[in-house]
């Protein structure tokens, strides 16, 4: 049986231009775990190897039933306190708010065949074989984005606020609001990638 590529099954969800467009995401599962400080710091770490550990328990156990699919690109919700930056922009918010405050969801999107129970046995065997606690951290998570304005950002993450401020200028013009988390999905592995060469689609639910 021919191996499942989610990008390639899903094109338009892993798909994006140099230039802000409307678009509608259909709902969707991901392995998810979440936490709260800097995403180049050590719990960061850990965590993803917590989610990939379990990622790729799952894709195995399919594969044993000839059902194999590759897992797919890394993704990120991000979110702050916004009582307590209500004053920042989107824009200013990526520059200003402490990476210590921020908090994320990261994910691995899942074929639509994988049901919780078989991540909760994924869960457990990487426990027992690797006892990486964090795992019991990993869930299965729903997510239906619906309308969202996207961008392709290439470069350093640090550069990301030219590009978000494009998006909100878009946003602004077409009467739109925030509707949700800043979703990012990391076409490039930021682990292996220079930073000039880093490939993110940046997208922000609206209404």
């Amino acid at each position: 049986m021919e191996k499942l590529d989610l990008t390639k099954a899903y094109k338009a969800y892993y798909t994006a231009t140099h230039q802000p467009e409307l678009i509608d995401i259909p709902a969707a599962s991901f392995l998810s775990i979440t936490g709260t400080g800097d995403p180049s710091g050590q719990q960061y770490a850990e965590k993803l190897q917590a989610l990939y550990s379990v990622a790729y328990a799952v894709k195995f156990a399919f594969k044993a039933l000839d059902k194999d699919f590759t897992v797919a690109k890394l993704e990120g919700l991000w979110s702050f306190d916004e009582n307590k930056y209500a004053h920042l922009s989107m824009t200013e918010a990526s520059v200003k708010v402490p990476r210590s405050e921020w908090n994320y969801r990261t994910m691995i999107r899942m074929p639509e065949f994988v049901t919780a129970e078989q991540v909760d046995i994924a869960i457990q065997l990487v426990l027992n074989k690797k006892q990486i606690l964090l795992v019991r951290e990993i869930t299965l998570f729903q997510m239906t984005e619906g309308k969202s304005v996207q961008m392709l950002h290439t470069g350093p993450f640090a550069n990301e606020p030219e590009t978000l401020q494009i998006m909100m200028e878009f946003i602004q013009l077409h009467g739109l609001k925030k509707n949700g988390l800043h979703h990012e999905i990391y076409l490039s592995d930021f682990r292996k990638t220079a930073p000039e060469k880093l490939r993110t689609i940046l997208r922000e639910p609206v209404k």
